[in-house]
C-alpha cells in the first residue's frame, strides 16, 4: 500500500526530533518498555524505534525512525484514542486498530498488545497458546499470530505478530516495570 510507506516515510521526513518521555515512577498494572520495531504491509515495510509507556488506564507510545525523528504518538486515557503524527496531524478514534489504520495505514493490535508482549493472552477474549517460553511459544487472539522467538530473563524480547497481509516484528532493547 503506497499510503502505507509514503505515511511512514513523510511523518519521518517532516516530523523532526522527537524526546522521549523521562521514565516516571512505576506503573500500577503497567511497564514501559523501549525497542525495534518493523512493520510489513503488503509489499511496503518501514522500521522505527518504539517507546511503550503502559498502565490500566492509559498507554503513550511513540514511535520514531531510526534516527529518532518523530513518526507518530499514540495516546490512549481510558476508552479514548488519539494518534499525533510528526506533521502534527491529529486523529481520534473509539480504538487504536482503527486509528492506526486510519493515520498509518496498518493496524497496530494495542487492545491486546499490553498483554502479547508479556507472553500471556487478553483475559475475556478467545485465545490459543502453545508452547512454552524459549520453546516455540505461540499465541493466537484477535485474529492475530504472536510468535515468540526470544526470551531473556522470563520475559519476551523479541515476538512477530501477524494478521492477513501485516507483520510486526518487535525486540525490545529495555524493560521496565
Amino acid at each position: 500500500m503506497f499510503r502505507f510507506a509514503l505515511g511512514f516515510a513523510a511523518a519521518a521526513v517532516l516530523g523532526g526530533c522527537a524526546s522521549l518521555p523521562e521514565a516516571g515512577p512505576p506503573l500500577p498494572g503497567g511497564f514501559e518498555l523501549s525497542g525495534r520495531v518493523a512493520v510489513r504491509h503488503g509489499k511496503d515495510a518501514a522500521s522505527g524505534r518504539i517507546f511503550w509507556r503502559h498502565s490500566n488506564d492509559a498507554d503513550e507510545l511513540l514511535i520514531t525512525s531510526p534516527i529518532g525523528q518523530g513518526i507518530a504518538r499514540i495516546n490512549r486515557e481510558r476508552d479514548q484514542f488519539r494518534l499525533v503524527t510528526g506533521d502534527r496531524r491529529e486523529y481520534r478514534a473509539a480504538d487504536a486498530e482503527s486509528l492506526t489504520e486510519q493515520a498509518l495505514g496498518w493496524r497496530l493490535p494495542l487492545a491486546g498488545l499490553s498483554d502479547w508482549v508479556r507472553a500471556r493472552a487478553s483475559p475475556g477474549r478467545p485465545a490459543e497458546m502453545r508452547g512454552e517460553p524459549g520453546r516455540g511459544l505461540e499465541l493466537r487472539q484477535d485474529g492475530w499470530h504472536v510468535a515468540y522467538e526470544e526470551f531473556r530473563e522470563g520475559k519476551p524480547f523479541r515476538m512477530r505478530l501477524t494478521r492477513e497481509e501485516v507483520e510486526i516484528t518487535l525486540i525490545v532493547d529495555q524493560w521496565t516495570n
